[in-house]
């Protein structure tokens, strides 16, 4: 008995099979077709794109592991988040979805509080423009001829569910970041469809992440090899997926996530907003169980555009800049080149170097941009502590983390030691083959989802701890000052 995970991203599929104790047996990736700009601040992205890369991870699993891949009783999705998917009759695609980084519908976010001052307390989160339901709205007003066509709103990985299995629906995880959910009560809420003219005949079925969602069509069965039922688990989103991944479902459990975008994460035993400071309060992918994340949209991503202009690849920038480093430098970066969630929620933010000399080199800007990522990290837990959410135990996950200069300048910030996980997968598409396991067998996500052995734990460097709080002021102070003068 095997299970399969299928994460879905912008950039390709991953696919992953493990055995009835969690190990992984193969793996496959394919790409998909990268994101367009139409407009400055938009971003979309052609559903069938998911569809065929997903097809050819698991075609490819099929070629190099067909006995494993035969045996797969539960599968598991984990997908980008509030993209907005729109279908019309016979579930035809009626335009291209507009993703999690299109910052298009900032009006819309205003209209809708505007509209519905109760907003804030039953969806736990604000109004942002990288949720569904202002790109939504956005359609309605824009694109009216398109909105009266439209029958199902779906985010990306249940479209791809909806292929698979033929079901409309949804897990807890996923929808709460629509901005349609009350996230306390777990269900759809009438009056935040309403905002946006809809109802509850728009919205998918909704299941908890660790529970069946529906079966896999006999021909994909038939075409991979999988006999008797094969049942697909309602799985989670991206973030709430490599939460299980890694084993962060019990409260105070949490990662640090440096990837394109960057995340702080931890779980909650019950719903924990704090609109306030842009926290996001979702459900987590299994039942009775919340989280909240503190997100950063341009993390490893920052250091990705400064190697970009400099002709430098991105290790090549993080190695000069732990060669040379002895603490805080003099220039400062504002890591807000896509705009900024938490805890500014300013989608129309832009990043900024400050204290530049004649003396600056691409070692001391690599350093500033890593610098810049810490503390918007740092802002992040200021605002979870504001929540009242302490976070117990934290592990490092996402690319950045093969820099040990950004562990440390992580550690350093967060006050906390940090767990560097041994070698392994622990990411989406483990959290989503975990998922399967527990739908299709019905085993406690408790004892499916622990946490891997760590190999290394950094430590904060108390040596530096004063120089990066005051650097971490200063830091703070120039974002309302810029903008200020951006107005």
């Amino acid at each position: 008995m095997t299970f399969l995970g299928i994460d879905i991203g912008t950039s390709g599929v991953k696919a992953l099979l493990i055995d009835a104790s969690g190990k992984a047996l193969g793996e496959a990736t394919a790409a998909a077709v990268e994101p367009t700009r139409p407009h400055p601040g938009w971003s979309e992205q052609n559903p069938q794109d998911w569809w065929a890369a997903t097809l050819a991870a698991i075609d490819k699993l099929h070629q190099s592991h067909p006995q494993a891949l035969a045996a797969v009783k539960g599968i598991g999705l984990s997908g980008h988040m509030h993209g907005a998917t729109l279908l019309g009759a016979n579930d035809e695609v009626l335009r291209p979805c507009i993703l999690w980084n299109d910052g298009r519908s900032a009006a819309e976010c205003a209209e809708m509080e505007a509209a519905l001052p109760s907003l804030r307390d039953i969806a736990g989160n604000i109004a942002m423009a990288g949720f569904t339901a202002p790109k939504m709205a956005w359609v309605r007003k824009h694109e009216p001829e398109i909105f009266k066509k439209l029958k199902k709103v779906l985010l990306p990985k249940a479209y791809v569910r909806l292929l698979l299995t033929g079901e409309h629906v949804e897990d807890m995880s996923d929808a709460a970041g629509t901005l349609w959910l009350d996230v306390a009560k777990r269900d759809w809420s009438d009056e935040l469809l309403a905002v946006t003219g809809l109802t509850r005949e728009h919205m998918p079925r909704l299941v908890e992440g660790s529970q069946s969602s529906g079966q896999l069509k006999a021909d994909y069965a038939a075409r991979w090899g999988m006999t008797g039922p094969v049942i697909v688990a309602g799985g989670a989103g991206d973030n709430a997926a490599a939460a299980c991944g890694i084993g962060a479902i019990r409260p105070g459990e949490g990662f640090v996530s440096l990837g394109t975008s960057g995340v702080l994460f931890v779980s909650n035993a019950k719903f924990s907003p704090n609109t306030n400071g842009a926290v996001h309060a979702f459900c987590h992918a299994i039942p009775n169980t919340w989280h909240q994340m503190g997100v950063v949209l341009s993390a490893t991503d920052s250091l990705n555009w400064l190697a970009r202009i400099t002709g430098k690849k991105q290790a090549a920038l993080a190695g000069e800049a732990e060669a040379q480093f002895n603490g805080p430098g003099g220039e400062i970066f504002l890591p807000y080149l896509s705009g900024e969630r938490t805890p500014h929620n300013a989608p129309k933010a832009r990043g900024s170097f400050v204290g530049l000399s004649q003396s600056s080199d691409t070692a001391q800007m690599a350093q500033a941009v890593m610098e810049g990522v810490a503390f918007a990290m740092r802002d992040s837990q200021r605002v979870l502590a504001d929540a009242g959410t302490n976070i117990s135990r934290l592990l490092a996950v996402g690319g950045g983390t093969r820099s040990a200069l950004w562990l440390k300048l992580l550690a350093t910030n967060l006050n906390m030691e940090i767990g560097l996980p041994a070698d392994g997968d622990f990411g989406g598409a483990l959290g989503a083959a975990r998922l399967g396991l527990c739908a299709a067998t019905g085993a406690s996500p408790a004892e499916v989802m622990t946490m891997p052995p760590v190999k290394t734990v950094i430590a904060p460097d108390t040596k530096l701890s004063a120089a990066y709080s005051e650097q971490y002021e200063r830091y703070r102070a120039l974002f309302p000052a810029i903008e200020e003068i951006r107005q």
